[in-house]
């Protein structure tokens, strides 16, 4: 069985030297760089399971790098980041991240939360890449959705995420508890916050009434339903 691969991406050398040293030490396959220009080359040859990445690059906006990674490439990306301001933290994951680390940190969390990350996106109850439903067709394979004119919007992979959860569970109360546990990532605040972002964009390409939303209701105190009907092709 292939190894995970995870790609780091920090300019600081002890840095790349840590994660490099607990990720193999872990069980997991790496690939570390120093620029994004070389980073982004190699993801042409070959697609991570999962990327971490440093905001702060000396040769690119680490924020439009990361928005970029969550819509063209399949991998996950945790950003591991010394900016420790809330509206960073938000920002990062408005943009597709599917977790935010801060330094310094503990190795260990680190390996705990890729863990998590993979696990997430590993086997599902759905064998199928494509689902349809109230006009909108879902391809999980592409990161898109289409509406009934045929236009396309992508999602990213943190995105598609909680779309597929909802889909594979349609009508069905999904608690913030099992949103976790099938989802990983942080805990406490930082999951709900996490979790609030992807929703609300979801209902944003999915045209919905942040008042009224008809597809993804909150109950509040318990969880979401998604109210559509879905057909898997």
């Amino acid at each position: 069985m292939t190894l995970p691969l995870v790609t780091i991406l920090d300019d600081e050398p002890e840095i790349r030297r840590i994660l490099t040293d607990a990720l193999e030490e872990a069980g997991f396959r790496t690939q570390s760089f120093a620029r994004a220009r070389e980073f982004e080359a190699s993801l042409k040859r070959v697609t991570p399971d999962l990327c971490l990445v440093d905001l702060s690059l000396p040769d690119t906006d680490g924020l439009a790098l990361v928005h970029r990674l969550a819509l063209e490439q399949g991998a996950a990306v945790i950003i591991i980041s010394g900016r420790v301001q809330v509206q960073d933290r938000i920002t990062g994951l408005e943009l597709g991240a599917d977790d935010y680390i801060t330094k310094p940190f503990d190795p260990a969390e680190v390996i705990a939360r890729i863990r998590a990350r993979l696990r997430s996106s590993g086997p599902v109850t759905q064998n199928s890449d494509v689902a349809e439903f109230n006009g909108w067709t879902a391809h999980f394979d592409r990161y898109v959705l289409i509406d009934a004119d045929g236009t396309e919007t992508p999602f990213s992979h943190a995105e598609g995420e909680v779309l597929r959860l909802f889909l594979e569970s349609p009508k069905r109360l999904i608690s913030r508890a099992r949103m976790q546990e099938m989802l990983g990532g942080g805990a406490g605040d930082s999951f709900d916050r996490a979790m609030d972002v992807r929703i609300s964009r979801l209902r944003t390409k999915l045209g919905e009434d942040p008042k009224k939303p008809r597809l993804i209701k909150t109950i509040y105190g318990a969880g979401y339903i998604f109210l559509g009907d879905v057909a898997w092709s």
